[in-house]
């Protein structure tokens, strides 16, 4: 009986080994084998999840073909695979990706390094800082003062707590868009919010347009439901996004949702200007698509001469066409689960309904303390210290890259919590996996895009400063260099960092 699952085709393969654009080679530069460079691609690919594991690979012959190389570089490189353990072979049942004894399943998302790990690894993985104290714990305090009410009921709330939706849809009406309570569904953090939008409207299947790139976790969802998922390319830059490729999207494919971050775009941090909302909003309302607006970086202005346009919503007076999307969990901590959809009441409806096949509601607790947190001046007061971390974040981990890779190029955001890093020509994936081997956790460029785009690119968060950033940088330029000198991993070890 055949062990693999799925199956790659040779054009599909050789496509992704395409997309791996390495430096060009220089003077006493060391260039591996041609099966070796093969055999490292592919299992690049595997430790990316962009080639998942159990997946059949295409005939010795047939991926020759496609890569315009000998049957027998295939042969090697197939060989070498096995050897490692990342292929697994059977006469008559062809040969499958594998991951050896002892190495983790590829991660597809951008989860959390492990506590146990902290001690010896930098981690750029994740784009969230540490909880702004005293105001979590004041919100928690007042959330238990509020709960003894609530105690003496079901506990079930699938819209959320009146208190938390009327609290929520003040605050649009407070920043020019009048909303009611029940146009406020409550919800498990954003990542929630986007997951119950996408089962109500775009079933397996459906088309489902996308920046490229875009916010890998979102990216991931999308892709586990099912969809097919079209990239459009942003503008140059921090320029937002390009309405004509935009236009000739949503015109051609037709898809029946999109999504955009218009404030501080993950992972660029380009900020959307007023026309191209107003431009974005009136297109996908004559394509019938359905646009959803994530707003959670929206409050993460980070230089004081910012001037936020407009949400997107408020070039969607008649709520036909905007869904939008907010949470706790980057403006204030990762670890507050709660988050939230405005829309029109009919859409809030349906999302509410569905939700009793799915999580029933978000935790009551939570909801009282961001509650408590908007009704005193404690969200005020914790985001702007969030964006003075962020700040300082952001500036010393600038002139510390400047500083180790001055080859790495991109622009710096005046917002959010992300860096998007051309690396100079290296591989991202190389880079990453070479990272892991001298301490710096680092998510590569294809992780945020569409069938192997921005292989050339990292992203870097705003989560370390000071001597910690120094130090990451100097972690990516060692790994940096095991790349250029062809030898992922060799002879460096992670050093334990004391803060």
């Amino acid at each position: 009986m055949a062990q693999w699952t799925s199956a790659v085709g040779a054009a599909q393969l050789a496509r992704l080994l395409n997309s791996q654009q390495d430096r060009p080679a220089g003077p006493g530069t060391r260039r591996p084998p041609a099966y070796r460079a093969l055999a490292d691609g592919i299992r690049l690919l595997v430790l990316e999840g962009r080639v998942p594991v159990a997946a059949r690979l295409p005939a010795e012959r047939e991926l020759a073909l496609s890569l315009s190389v000998s049957r027998t570089t295939v042969a090697a490189a197939y060989e070498a695979l096995r050897s490692e353990g990342f292929l697994e072979s059977r006469r008559g049942a062809g040969s499958w990706t594998a991951v050896p004894a002892g190495n983790p399943l590829p991660a597809r998302g951008l989860e959390p390094l492990p506590p146990e790990a902290l001690g010896s690894m930098i981690d750029l993985g994740c784009a969230a800082l540490p909880a702004p104290e005293p105001w979590l714990t004041r919100a928690v305090q007042g959330a238990l003062e509020e709960l003894p009410p609530y105690a003496h009921t079901h506990g079930d709330y699938p819209a959320g707590l009146p208190a938390l939706r009327s609290m929520i849809a003040e605050r649009y009406t407070a920043r020019g868009i009048p909303t009611m309570p029940e146009q406020i569904m409550v919800t498990t953090g954003a990542m929630g919010a986007i997951d119950a939008i996408c089962h109500l409207f775009a079933g397996r299947g459906e088309r489902i347009a996308v920046e490229s790139p875009s916010y890998a976790n979102i990216l991931q969802l999308m892709r586990e439901a099912g969809a097919r998922l079209v990239p459009v390319a942003m503008a140059e830059g921090l320029a937002g996004w390009d309405m004509d490729r935009w236009r000739q999207v949503l015109r051609d494919a037709a898809p029946r949702i999109a999504y955009v971050v218009a404030d501080f775009h993950n992972p660029t941090g380009a900020l959307a200007d007023e026309d191209q909302r107003r431009r974005l909003v009136d297109a996908a309302r004559s394509a019938g698509t359905v646009l959803i607006a994530d707003e959670t970086m929206t409050e993460l202005w980070l230089d004081p001469d910012v001037r936020m346009p407009r949400p997107v919503c408020a070039f969607d007076p008649a709520g036909s066409t905007v869904i939008t999307v907010g949470s706790a969990s980057k403006a204030f901590w990762a670890g507050m689960r709660i988050g939230w959809v405005r829309a029109a009441p009919d859409v809030i409806r349906s999302l509410v309904a569905a939700r009793a096949y799915a999580d029933l509601g978000t935790p009551v607790l939570e909801q009282l303390a961001v509650n408590w947190l908007f009704g005193t001046d404690g969200w005020e007061q914790a985001v702007e210290v969030r964006r003075e971390q962020a700040r300082q974040n952001r500036d010393e981990i600038v002139a510390a890259v400047r500083r180790e890779l001055p080859d790495w190029e991109f622009e710096v955001p005046r917002g959010g919590l992300t860096l998007w890093v051309r690396t100079g020509g290296l591989s991202g994936s190389r880079l990453a996996e070479a990272g892991e081997r001298v301490g710096v956790r680092v998510p590569s460029g294809p992780r945020f895009g569409v069938d192997g785009a921005f292989e050339g690119y990292v992203r870097l968060p705003f989560t370390v400063g000071g001597a910690v950033a120094e130090e990451a940088a100097a972690r990516l330029a060692a790994a940096a260099r095991i790349v250029e000198d062809g030898g992922v991993g060799a002879g460096e070890s992670p050093r334990t960092f004391v803060a």
